[in-house]
Formats: structure tokens, C-alpha cells, sequence
């Protein structure tokens, strides 16, 4: 119960923050939005090529876009730890009883709700487009993307914590992330490269959480795909938030 209203006290500081900026879920949208009206449109050319998934070029793409939101959008959460460190907001933390684990959970909660609304406000955009899911299938998309989300945001908050500058961090988050998301498949299908290429991309965890975000879009909730990519991303998570409340309670101790 303790870590529960630690982390719920913790999420209400940073959530309090958050909602003083909504600038940020805009800015969040725009980049998306932009790979959205840009270049989907050039896929319904490629849409009947082999290898290239039935059922419509926007329940196709739309979720490598989701996928996309939900990695880069808890991948710069780091910066404002780091300036946390710089302020001596962190090293106050020592003397309170607040648990190490809700400092961590407590301020993923907050990256993962502002990716969730972002996320739907990008379902919505794309309906007039021809994007079309049934509400089972949103919440199951929501929930994937969310566990991307919490994924990203507690390596982000470890890598923070160890590397404690803005020159260090930046470089290794976004350089790391790049060939993450070209290998997962989130601009166009893996049915689409060569061999080589496919064997590599079955070593990225993410590649599993488009083909399941995908297979959910385009209608097919029994797909083994679904429960693959949900559980893996899940365990991954778990795996994830135990490495950024070390991080955290190593850095408070």
C-alpha cells in the first residue's frame, strides 16, 4: 500500500507539471501527424504489392506510427531528471521515506498517460483517412503502447541517472532508438525486406509489438501475434522497472 500512495503522491506532482505545459501532447502529435498526411498517402501505390499486409494502407501504417509515438515519446524523459540532478532535487529526495520504486513509477505513470492521449488523438486524426479498429481492439492497442511507453521511459530514467549529462544522454537515447524503430518495421512491413534484413529484425523485441499492433488493426484479435507481442512487452517492463528503481534507489541512498 505504501508504494501505491508513494507513487500516486509522486505522479500527482509531476501530472500537476505536466498539465501547466500541454504544449508538449501537441508537439507530441505533430511529428506523427506529419508521417501521417506525408507520407502514407505514397503507401497506397505499394499496398498491393507481395508481402505488403491486406486490409488498407492506413490500418497498416497507423500502427508502426502508435508504436513509433510510444518509444520516442518516453525516450527524452531523461532531460528533465537530468536537470532535476543539476537543481539537487534528487539528492533532497534522500532524507524523505518516499519509496525508490515510486519515484520511478510515479513519474512513468505520467509519461505513459500523456502518450496515451496523444496516441488516441492520432486514432482519431487518421479515421477520416480510412483508419478503421473496433473499441476492443483500441484498448488492446492503448495497453501495448503503454507498456511501451513504461519499456522506454524506465531505461530512459536509468540512462539518465548513470550518465547525469544533458551531452552524454542525448546521443546514446536517440542514436540507440534509431535502428530500434527502422528495425521493428513501424514505416513499412518486414514482408517487405530481404531475408537478411527480417532475420535481424526478429532480434528487436519491438518488431513484435508492431506485428501485434498491426494484426489488432487489421481486425485479427486471435492472432498469436497479439498475446506474443503484449507478453513480451509486458515481461520486458517488468524487467525494465526493476532496472530504473535500482538506478533510482542507488542514486537517493
Amino acid at each position: 500500500m505504501k508504494v501505491l500512495r508513494d507513487t500516486w503522491l509522486v505522479f500527482g506532482r509531476y501530472w500537476g507539471l505536466f498539465i501547466h505545459n500541454p504544449v508538449w501532447v501537441v508537439i507530441g502529435v505533430v511529428q506523427p501527424l506529419l508521417y501521417l498526411l506525408l507520407f502514407a498517402p505514397l503507401l497506397s501505390s505499394i499496398a498491393k504489392t507481395p508481402g505488403f499486409p491486406s486490409g488498407g494502407a492506413y490500418n497498416v501504417f497507423v500502427p508502426g506510427l502508435l508504436v513509433q509515438l510510444g518509444m520516442f515519446g518516453a525516450a527524452g524523459v531523461g532531460f528533465s531528471l537530468i536537470a532535476e540532478l543539476r537543481m539537487g532535487v534528487i539528492e533532497r529526495l534522500r532524507v524523505t521515506p518516499v519509496s525508490r520504486v515510486s519515484l520511478l513509477l510515479g513519474r512513468a505513470l505520467r509519461d505513459i498517460l500523456s502518450i496515451v492521449v496523444q496516441s488516441l488523438i492520432l486514432i482519431v486524426l487518421a479515421l477520416p483517412f480510412g483508419l478503421s479498429i473496433n473499441p476492443i481492439g483500441v484498448v488492446v492497442v492503448l495497453a501495448l503502447i503503454a507498456l511501451i511507453g513504461l519499456l522506454t521511459a524506465s531505461i530512459a530514467y536509468a540512462a539518465a541517472l548513470w550518465l547525469r549529462s544533458e551531452d552524454s544522454y542525448a546521443p546514446l537515447i536517440f542514436t540507440s532508438s534509431l535502428p530500434i524503430l527502422l528495425l521493428s518495421g513501424v514505416l513499412l512491413p518486414l514482408g517487405l525486406a530481404p531475408q537478411w534484413l527480417r532475420s535481424i529484425a526478429a532480434l528487436n523485441p519491438l518488431s513484435y509489438a508492431v506485428d501485434a499492433a498491426r494484426a489488432v488493426f487489421l481486425g485479427h484479435l486471435g492472432n498469436p501475434s497479439v498475446v506474443k507481442g503484449v507478453a513480451l512487452m509486458a515481461v520486458l517492463s517488468i524487467l525494465a522497472v526493476i532496472l530504473g528503481a535500482r538506478a533510482f534507489g542507488r542514486a537517493v541512498a
